[in-house]
């Protein structure tokens, strides 16, 4: 298989491309410059080497030079002998030879340790190209973990970098400014909902006054069950609307918080269901290992029992079990009601969301799980659920 390099780079993380592009970068430079090293020590030495200046003359075999004119003579008038110019050009060739032998042998050696040194420097390079990098992306770090750490419930964090006035400070800048506009539109959102909630009671409750004394027994036949449908819708709409108040508060977070003991809780929340319970046919069932203390809002907290309790009841079937576990820091309710879609479970925590055609006939608006979302956050936790076998539902909070 054939290797992509732009793939391959595109696939390191950017401290490692950037440490590679500090090392590539001071390998190629210091190839060039043992280059240019090699090239201006070799052109040096061939320099110098041709400056060296060698009188070539035939050199009696006594000693001495030889001169130009009469040759000198011994006591007895004899000629000594020459040397003859084929030693004396061998004896040069044999100097010349030795001498391009060191400029190579010290070439060789010049070469051989530059390269070593240049490896060993390149490493080192790159080791400090990604302390380096690591240094120059610290922000970047910083805002990443600051960035993962906001979401709706604490928008009014913000990065705050500090230091100059760089791109990276410029960023941090940006996106401040963005969770400004955000937090405006959470707040003005929750705003709306909880006046709307609130503005819509009143004429609920001015509605079914007046259903109850302009309808009030005696009626004429048929009145009644009109009486009583037009009250059951009333009541149903004021469901509603405490639980969107509900939730605009949950959304809110937390305002005051204090000590809760959740297994006590439970068991009072299962006894208020008991009515409601008997009525689906469903065993409620409370189990505790020991005591469960939570620091929060003990009205969220209760109406996250409540909802969780209340749907476990509502979603099940005739002779079912809906289970209430606390095990050390975890709550888990689990019921036996018609089998779930594992790809749906998710869409269960949206407001107003159900599943089948069978659960939208039924009593309720879609907002239990949505709520116990809602609180578990504002309570620094979350809320899972998954699909029991062989049908049900499992809601898990995981306090911390």
């Amino acid at each position: 298989m054939r290797l992509n390099p732009r793939a391959l780079l595109r696939g390191m993380p950017f401290r490692a491309r950037l440490t590679a592009a500090f090392s590539v970068l001071f390998l190629l430079a210091g190839a060039a410059l043992l280059a240019f090293v090699v090239l201006l020590a070799r052109y040096g030495t061939a320099q110098q080497v041709k400056g060296i200046e060698i009188t070539k003359g035939e050199v009696p075999s006594g000693g001495g030079f030889a001169s130009v004119g009469a040759q000198p003579t011994d006591p007895q008038g004899t000629v000594p002998p020459l040397v003859r110019p084929r030693d004396d050009f061998a004896m040069i060739r044999q100097m010349d030879q030795t001498v391009q032998a060191v400029q190579d042998t010290a070439l060789r050696q010049m070469v051989l340790w530059s390269a070593v040194g240049l490896l060993v420097m390149a490493l080192l390079a790159g080791l400090v190209g990604r302390w380096l990098a690591g240094r120059a992306l610290g922000p970047v770090a910083a805002m990443t973990e600051a960035t993962r750490r906001i979401s709706e419930q604490n928008l009014h964090q913000r990065l705050a970098l500090t230091g100059p006035d760089d791109e990276l400070h410029r960023l941090a800048d940006t996106f401040d400014t963005m969770l400004d506009r955000l937090q405006k539109s959470f707040e003005s959102q929750r705003r709306f909902v909880a006046n709307a909630s609130h503005e819509l009671r009143t004429p609920l409750a001015v509605q079914r006054t007046s259903l109850e004394v302009g309808l009030a027994d005696p009626l004429p036949d048929g009145l009644a069950e009109v009486r009583e449908d037009l009250l059951a819708a009333n009541r149903e709409a004021e469901r509603l609307i405490n639980a969107l108040l509900l939730l605009a508060r949950s959304d809110r977070g937390l305002e005051e918080t204090e000590t809760v003991d959740l297994s006590a809780a439970a068991r009072l929340v299962a006894a208020e269901l008991a009515s409601q319970a008997e009525g689906k046919q469903v065993d409620v069932q409370v189990t505790a290992d020991r005591q469960l203390v939570v620091v929060g809002d003990p009205v969220l907290l209760r109406h996250l029992l409540t909802n969780l309790v209340r749907n476990a009841v509502q979603y099940n079937q005739p002779g079912g079990l809906v289970r209430v576990l606390i095990d050390g820091r975890t709550l888990t309710v689990t019921n036996t009601g018609p089998p779930v879609p594992a790809d749906r479970v998710p869409d269960l925590f949206e407001p107003f969301r159900r599943l089948a055609q069978d659960r939208i006939g039924t009593t309720g608006h879609g907002l239990g799980l949505a709520i116990v979302r809602s609180i578990a956050e504002a309570h620094g936790t979350e809320a899972t659920a998954e699909a029991g076998r062989p049908g049900g539902l499992v809601v898990t909070v995981r306090f911390p």
